[in-house]
This record gives structure tokens, C-alpha cells and sequence, in this order.
């Protein structure tokens, strides 16, 4: 085994689950365990191991997803904000700050990836309760009809992206269907759940069959952790 996937092999059966505060509120830069070398963005593990979304995630979909491009995107912004200000920045701040261009998408993509990650958990589905349910209730008319309208917004998005719910500052709840590495964050909205539906998130898994991979996606939401950032979004 090569070091490079050693490394990322054992950070993810070694690791606790990562706080979704850490993201959400994240204000600090890591140093890379990687050769000793400070690097000012550093990839979180992942929050459970390559193989626990099974079914609806295979292991080689997540390690292709994971270890080569979502790796990938922290490997490029560090290339390209290594002795720049930028660097100083946490990541949360970096993708609010940065223009478009280079540094703004491989920040954005690293940032939306781990959040995405952090939204799936092997004891995910159901429905939410608490405050996050009853502000989809209020906001969407029920569970059923919001699940329908992000599933939509997800599958048919031309080409590459996310589908995003989003908080404002009063608490409202809100449906984004945005391209590339575009994010709430941009809009001065609380990013609360996404769904990816760049190619590389399901094809080994699903091929072309974007509408499978939603569909199965509700049955691993982590629902805490969403409800954490809507809480986060509203305190």
C-alpha cells in the first residue's frame, strides 16, 4: 500500500466523529500530520469509516470521492495560497472572502465536500424533529413536500453541483439548487443539509442514475447534525 493511501486509510479508522461545529463555526487553521510539512488547510477525517454508508454508498465510491477528490481540492488550494495571506484565513472565511476563480472554487469544494460528508451517517434517515421539523413544516407545508422539492432541485440541476437548505438570519428555510462550487455561504445563507450531485459523488455506484442516488440519500441524513447547524443558524 502506497503511503499516501495508508495515511488517509488510518486517519479514517482511527477518528471519532467529527463535530459538526467544528465546520460550522470553524475559525482556525490545521497543521498537516503528512511529513511534518505546515500546510494551512488540512482535509478532516471522515466521521465514520470508507465502508459504513453501505448500501447506498459503496467503499470504492466513497474512497474514490473522498480520498482522490475531495483530497484533491485541499491539495490544489494549498498550492495556490502557500505564503499568500489567503493561507491565514480559515477555510470557512476563505470561501466568503475569495473572489471567483481558482482559490474560491477549490476552497468552496473542499468546505461543501466536508460538510456533505458530515451530513450522512450510517444510523441517518427518518425525519426531524424539534425545531428543525416544525421550521420545514412551516416553511415547505410538510416533511413529505420539502423531501419532493430538494430531491427536484438536486435531480435536475443541469450539470454539476449541490443542492443546498439554507437558513437566513431570521430562521427561514430556503432551497438552493446551485452550480459548481457555489454556496449559501456566498449569499450570506446558513448552510443546513446538501446534497451533491457532482458525477464523481454516485457514478461508480449509480452511473448515470442521479434520481437512484437522491432517492436513497434520505435514508442516511444525519438529522443531529443538520439540526445543529439550523440551531447554529438561529442562536
Amino acid at each position: 500500500m502506497r503511503r499516501r493511501e495508508f495515511l488517509i486509510t488510518s486517519s479514517v479508522v482511527g477518528t471519532n466523529v467529527l463535530l459538526g461545529s467544528q465546520l460550522v463555526k470553524s475559525t482556525g487553521n490545521l497543521v498537516a500530520a503528512e511529513g511534518g510539512q505546515r500546510m494551512a488547510f488540512t482535509q478532516p477525517p471522515l466521521p465514520y469509516p470508507m465502508d459504513a454508508l453501505r448500501p447506498f454508498l459503496s467503499e470504492e465510491q466513497v474512497a474514490f470521492h473522498y480520498g482522490k477528490h475531495h483530497a484533491a481540492y485541499f491539495r490544489n488550494l494549498n498550492n495556490l495560497v502557500e505564503g499568500k495571506p489567503e493561507a491565514q484565513l480559515s477555510l470557512r472565511e476563505l470561501v466568503i472572502q475569495a473572489p471567483a476563480g481558482p482559490v474560491f472554487n477549490n476552497a468552496a469544494q473542499a468546505w461543501n465536500h466536508s460538510f456533505y460528508w458530515d451530513c450522512l451517517s450510517p444510523k441517518g434517515g427518518g425525519e426531524p424533529a424539534g425545531a428543525l421539523g416544525a421550521a420545514i413544516a412551516r416553511d415547505f407545508g410538510s416533511f413529505a413536500e420539502f423531501r419532493a422539492a430538494m430531491s427536484d432541485a438536486g435531480v435536475k440541476l443541469f450539470g454539476s453541483g449541490w443542492a443546498w437548505l439554507a437558513a437566513d438570519k431570521d430562521g427561514k428555510l430556503k432551497i438552493l439548487a446551485l452550480s459548481n462550487a457555489e454556496t449559501p455561504l456566498k449569499l450570506g445563507l446558513e448552510p443546513v443539509l446538501t446534497i451533491d450531485v457532482w458525477e464523481h459523488a454516485y457514478y461508480i455506484d449509480y452511473r448515470h442514475e442521479r434520481a437512484k442516488y437522491v432517492e436513497a440519500f434520505w435514508g442516511y441524513v444525519n438529522w443531529e447534525f443538520v439540526a445543529k447547524c439550523y440551531a447554529a443558524a438561529t442562536g
